[in-house]
């Protein structure tokens, strides 16, 4: 079966930033599993799937409107350091998550005082051009609940 949309994708991912460098994988894990079709990955990466089969593997490098967007300028904001989560003790670099009126959202701490903190909004990978090494591990149907619910139940997916 051929990826399309409202088919069930388990793949198995890693990856690189343009130096190379491995930013995060799932390779010997579990595969990540996404309804196709259905705005629950990258454009970049679902179209560049659109038409794989199981077992296919690949190499696909996307410019950042693809994947995280572009980094936009005027997105450093203070906040109060209670509103970071993620670690106890915070460091000029780090990854936090804060909650927002659009759900909780990954912040990259810039500056970091006793009460405040300035932080990016912007995606820690945005502005990045990265390279996707994809491997299919399954595709299937999808069922109408999944199709209804807009995203993959079972294993890799969601859990209701």
């Amino acid at each position: 079966m051929q990826i399309a949309d409202n088919t069930v994708v388990q793949l198995h991912y890693t990856l690189k930033d343009e130096q190379g460098q491995v930013l995060e994988s799932n390779e010997g894990r579990s595969p990540l599993a996404y309804l196709h079709g259905h705005n629950n990955m990258m454009p970049g990466v679902e179209q560049a799937l659109t038409g794989k089969a199981e077992g296919d593997r690949f190499s696909v490098t996307l410019a950042p409107a693809e994947t995280y967007g572009e980094r936009q300028e005027g997105m450093i904001q203070r906040i109060p350091v209670k509103h970071l989560e993620g670690a106890k003790r915070w460091q000029p670099g780090m990854v936090a998550v804060v909650q927002t009126d659009k759900g909780h959202r990954q912040v990259t701490v810039v500056k970091i005082g006793k009460f405040m903190a300035e932080v990016d909004f912007n995606h820690p990978l945005a502005g990045l051009t990265l390279t996707f090494e994809l491997g299919v591990a399954s595709v299937r149907a999808a069922t109408e609940e999944e199709i209804a619910h807009g995203h993959a139940h079972g294993e890799g997916g969601h859990h209701h």
